[in-house]
């Protein structure tokens, strides 16, 4: 028997290779569960955090696929929230998703992102770009809410972009035509709830996509010091200097460290299953602060599968 943190049987020698942090179709991935576990196998991944945004519908498929493979499997999600007036994502491991006050968070999150829907189409047609809302679930499909991602992928299948960058690039990101904002928790109310629900929470690609490297240390202590555990640090959208600056935070307040693809399936270029990886010791802390925390609740939050 394993001891947890271990990954699955490989040989000898070989690097053990951790991706705590991808995407399937049950929010805006492009993969079912079952087909992002046969991915990550494929990869030479040992495990796998499957952490769809803002919902655990992918949880069960997910947990049958990776058991069948002999995966490694973490279940998380992406939680959208806001800091400051800023949004930052935050990674939530392992809490129990029916916490009646997750649940509710949760469901105010999503509905902020199907009610965007509508008024982005507004937005487009102000410039003279028609979709419908039936055009958008249509590619959407199985996610638990529709978001910019799939009305990016109804502007490809409409001809008017060839892909996703392009679609965020002239008229989804902040300041472009189709620019909507919405709803996102309270990051300080998200991390107590997550760990109430008996999980633990690790902010997401921290300075990604940002011209200002917040949040700074001092309000990553402050988030700390409310349950906060760790800081994903590798990641695509931080370059060498971010990431020494943000490894040398986690550090100075004995966060985790983790790192991760972000992998969406075709969905998001260069985001390929294991371009990032999570040290296995860095895992093993994980999963020591999730069983505390897990315990601490009371609650009936998952464990880890196949660790």
């Amino acid at each position: 028997r394993r001891h947890r943190g271990e990954p699955p049987d490989r040989p000898r020698g070989e690097p053990v290779k951790v991706d705590l942090h991808t995407h399937t179709r049950a929010s805006d991935g492009t993969q079912s569960p079952t087909e992002l576990v046969t991915a990550a196998v494929a990869a030479g991944v040992d495990v796998l955090g499957v952490t769809d945004h803002d919902t655990a519908e992918g949880w069960d498929e997910a947990a049958r696929a990776a058991d069948a493979a002999g995966l490694g499997l973490v279940r998380g999600m992406e939680v959208s929230t806001r800091l400051d007036g800023r949004g930052v994502h935050l990674l939530a491991y392992l809490p129990d998703p029916t916490y009646p006050p997750l649940v509710a968070l949760l469901d105010k999150v999503l509905e902020g992102r199907s009610s965007r829907v509508p008024a982005v189409l507004a937005r487009l047609r102000e410039v003279d770009v028609e979709l419908s809302e039936d055009d958008v679930a249509r590619v959407s499909g199985d996610a638990a809410a529709s978001g910019r991602p799939h009305i990016a992928d109804a502007l490809v299948v409409a001809g008017v972009v060839a892909d996703r960058d392009e679609a965020f690039r002239r008229f989804l990101n902040p300041g472009m035509p189709g620019y909507v904002d919405r709803y996102a928790a309270p990051l300080r109310e998200t991390i107590r709830v997550v760990a109430e629900a008996g999980g633990v929470s690790v902010i997401a690609h921290a300075w990604g996509r940002r011209r200002t490297r917040t949040p700074d240390e001092a309000a990553i202590a402050e988030l700390a010091d409310l349950g906060l555990v760790g800081l994903e640090v590798d990641h695509q959208d931080h370059d060498a200097g971010a990431r020494d600056a943000l490894r040398a935070i986690a550090r100075n307040l004995d966060l985790v460290v983790t790192g991760s693809s972000d992998h969406h399936g075709t969905g998001k270029v260069g985001h390929d299953l294991a371009c990032n990886t999570t040290a296995p010791e860095e895992l093993e802390r994980l999963l020591d602060a999730a069983a505390r925390a897990r315990a601490a609740s009371g609650r009936p939050a998952p464990e880890p599968l196949g660790l």
